[in-house]
């Protein structure tokens, strides 16, 4: 038995029920296969990714319409150079690396795979002491100065039900918005646990992706790993089968995007931890950046969030935030930075040493058992807007308009305040204003609180709910407005106005 199976037996009382419950069925899932493993070892095979151990001389050019493209930088994951005047380029990869790959440039579309996830990358060759690689990038016939992307954090498919949601409810439900979007220059980004553990699925999340018809980028999440593999570079070897790189970066108009691998998995579990040589990369790729720029960082577990304060915890678990997060905001502090994730199947906005995070709401929700997370979110999406450097955001429900930003409870939904309505506005931070009215009188500003959504606790409270995740439980959450309102108000309209000046309207 290993240590983190050996710990979760002897202190349980040091997770919820909910983690406890959801960690010990994974690892459970994890025996199983172990012992399958004992009793015919030939039985499995974990895949692997060819990787030389040799150093390679690579040499390239990054070219448009037959013409050499300057200042185009390019990687092996270790070391970055830029292009040439003429586009070429040229690097010594010191063996230990999959891929050599570009940090593809403003202006230019994003090449795909046949099956629509972004194509940037090229597998570095296993023979030989030297290998050439080319790059035709063709370019937009319009600036991408206003561009925009989907955020599809925790699409999270265990089996085929899981996957026809994804397919019937989600995939049409992007193809509506991006048909609603005026910019034509967009993108979308899987943020991690694109699968829960069974990556044999991956191909059905391309075929969706597919159908989405934007090129999709991916992010290594901690249920797309290899889960008996015993190192954190064997484990994301599927994943890297799929999609390439772990960790890379890309350009849009005057937005530079790095995606990050901070899931550490070390044979019995992951912690969200960022390795050395990933940050090393990270401070050379910046280096061509100039300073004051906006960088956005996606990854998947957050680098820092609040849910253990909300769950009267005084620090949160090494699963639930980078644990070495203080280096890469000291990289970080140059730029307008954000940081944009999902993992924790709720939303959150907050600010941390300076830096945005974005916590992003899960496509699955609570894990495919109904319509929302269980902090009450919606299953959906956020979607972003850019313009110049300023990013615009606002979340998408599954199914419903972008009308959609808040859920109204009537008085007494909450046992504890009897004699308030509550609101929900899942996508709110400090910059939104809240306020409700009663018979045509404004009264004022809702009071911020902390609870559980009346919602989330119908479906998910109880040993038994929800049926197909009985482990899911309600959770405190910050996003939650209260008003003590007069019980002889015949009508009762709240109205959110969000950052940037977008009203909406319900009635209670």
């Amino acid at each position: 038995m290993g240590e983190f199976m050996q710990s979760m037996f002897l202190n349980p009382s040091s997770l919820n029920r909910r983690a406890f419950l959801k960690r010990f069925g994974t690892a459970s899932l994890g025996l199983i296969a172990v012992e399958k493993l004992l009793a015919d070892p030939y039985a499995f095979a974990l895949p692997t990714l060819p990787i030389r151990t040799s150093p390679i001389r690579i040499k390239g050019t990054v070219r448009s319409s037959g013409k050499g493209i300057r200042g185009v930088p390019v990687s092996d994951g270790v070391t970055v150079v830029s292009t040439k005047a003429d586009g070429t380029f040229e690097l010594v990869s010191g063996g230990n690396q999959a891929f050599v790959f570009l940090s593809l440039p403003s202006g230019y579309e994003i090449p795909m795979n046949p099956t629509g996830t972004a194509l940037f990358y090229n597998p570095i060759a296993q023979d030989g002491d030297t290998m050439n690689v080319q790059w035709d990038l063709i370019k937009l016939k319009a600036s991408d100065e206003e561009h925009g992307f989907l955020l599809l954090a925790d699409p999270q498919t265990l089996d085929t039900d899981d996957m026809q949601r994804f397919h019937s409810e989600t995939v049409p439900d992007i193809q509506s918005v991006l048909k609603s979007i005026e910019t034509k220059s967009l993108f979308a980004v899987g943020c991690g646990d694109i699968m829960y553990d069974k990556l044999q699925l991956f191909p059905e999340y391309e075929a969706g992706v597919k159908k989405m018809g934007i090129p999709s980028f991916q992010v290594l999440g901690n249920h797309d790993v290899e889960t008996l593999a015993q190192t954190d570079e064997a484990a994301a070897a599927t994943f890297m089968r799929y999609f390439g790189p772990s960790y890379y970066s890309f350009n849009r108009g005057e937005i530079h995007y790095v995606v990050l691998d901070d899931v550490f998995w070390h044979g019995g579990g992951y912690i969200g931890y960022i390795e050395q040589t990933q940050l090393d990369w990270l401070k050379a790729d910046l280096a061509l950046i100039e300073k004051g720029k906006t960088v956005v960082v996606f990854t998947h577990i957050p680098s820092y969030n609040e849910q253990h304060l909300r769950m009267g915890e005084k620090t949160p678990s090494k699963s639930e935030v980078v644990v070495n997060r203080e280096i890469l905001y000291r990289l970080l502090e140059p730029y307008r930075s954000h940081i944009i994730v999902g993992h924790m199947h709720e939303s959150e906005h907050l600010v941390d040493h300076g830096i945005r995070i974005h916590v992003g709401g899960a496509v699955c929700g609570a894990w495919w058992t109904g319509d929302i997370c269980f902090d009450g979110t919606p299953n959906g999406y956020p979607v972003y807007e850019v313009k110049g450097n300023e990013l615009r955001w606002r979340y998408k429900s599954t199914g419903e308009s972008f009308e959609h930003q808040m859920r109204l409870y009537q008085r007494g939904s909450d046992p504890k305040r009897p004699d308030e309505i509550i609101v929900n506005v899942w996508d709110a931070n400090e910059d939104w204003k809240i306020v409700w009215y009663e018979d045509g009188e404004r009264k004022g500003a809702m009071m911020k609180g902390r609870g559980m959504d009346p919602l989330s606790v119908k479906l998910h409270s109880g040993d038994q709910l929800p049926v197909k995740h009985k482990w899911v439980d309600p959770v405190n959450t910050d996003h939650l407005f209260y008003a003590k309102v007069s019980p002889n108000a015949k009508e009762v309209i709240v109205e959110a106005t969000d950052k940037w000046g977008r009203v909406y309207t319900r009635r209670a």
